[in-house]
Parts: C-alpha cells; sequence; structure tokens
C-alpha cells in the first residue's frame, strides 16, 4: 500500500506542477517558430508544400488547444523544432507527461537534445527554465523513471541550473 500511496502523492504533485507551468507559459504564441505537424512532415522528409499544408493546419495562438492525441502522434516533432517551436509546445508536453496522457517520456528531451542543440531552449525566460527544472526534479522521484536518473541529473547540473540574479 505505502508504493500506492507515494505514486499518488507523486502524481498529485505533478498536477500541482502543471499549473505552475500553465502560468508561466500562459502568453506564449507560435510565432514564425515550427508548428507541430509542421515538424512531423521534416520529421517524414515531406517536401516543401507539404509541410507548407501542416503548417496551415497547426494551432498557433493557444497550446493548450492541442489535445493529447496530436502530442502523441507527433511525438518525433520536438526533435525538429526551432526556438520558437519548442517554447510554443514544451508545455503542453510537460503537462501531458505529467497527467500521464504522453507516454513517450520528456526525459530524453530535455535531458539530451540540450547536448546537441541547446539553441532549441534559447527562448526560454527564467521562469520557464525554472519550471522545467522543477519537472526534471519531479521525475527524479518517478520510479518508472530510475533508468534515466543519472541523464537527469546531469541535465540538472550541467543545463537546467537555477538562474543567477542577473538572468533573472
Amino acid at each position: 500500500m505505502k508504493a500506492e500511496e507515494e505514486r499518488l502523492l507523486l502524481y498529485q504533485e505533478g498536477l500541482e506542477l502543471c499549473a505552475e507551468i500553465e502560468k508561466v507559459f500562459a502568453d506564449v504564441k507560435l510565432g514564425d517558430g515550427i508548428g507541430l505537424f509542421e515538424a512531423q512532415g521534416l520529421d517524414d522528409y515531406a517536401d516543401a508544400e507539404t509541410c507548407a499544408r501542416y503548417r496551415a493546419s497547426d494551432e498557433k495562438h493557444d497550446w493548450r488547444r492541442i489535445t493529447s492525441e496530436a502530442l502523441r502522434q507527433c511525438n518525433s516533432s520536438l526533435s525538429f523544432f526551432d526556438a520558437e517551436g519548442m517554447r510554443f509546445h514544451l508545455p503542453r508536453y510537460l503537462i501531458a507527461e505529467l497527467r500521464g496522457e504522453y507516454g513517450f517520456g520528456m526525459n530524453f528531451c530535455l535531458s539530451h537534445s540540450y547536448l546537441a542543440s541547446p539553441e532549441k531552449f534559447d527562448l526560454l525566460n527564467s521562469q520557464q527554465r525554472i519550471v522545467v527544472r522543477q519537472f526534471l526534479l519531479h521525475k527524479l522521484h518517478d520510479p518508472d523513471d530510475a533508468l534515466d536518473r543519472p541523464h537527469i541529473v546531469r541535465a540538472l547540473d550541467d543545463y537546467w541550473t537555477w538562474p543567477t540574479k542577473q538572468e533573472e
């Protein structure tokens, strides 16, 4: 019973973190960034015309409107976002992960992608970076993420650090 109670507590803490994620990403728009289905088209080596069609159907104004089903369908899009696309879609992916609606895990994106493409996270402000850090700290305690712990710790130590006074 203790493990079940701990899992429930972890889930409840995750839901509280969702509220903070919503708050710090509330007004983020896609702008000229790469959209969800557009990124999937890039992964599929779609031609420019097809990617433009995908972009036309992408949500650009309110990331909360993106369904968990669309995130699952476009799980590789995380690798193809530019900085604007990442800033716009990241909160939706984080929340879906915390609610158990995503299923592909965000740990790899946050603990490995910064090594190859740190510029994808350049547009995050200090409050947004803090909430990503809180997400990773939360994932450290999830028994389902035990294999990712060394990578998460490294990412927290090397990249998702607390902002300095001048960054705030």
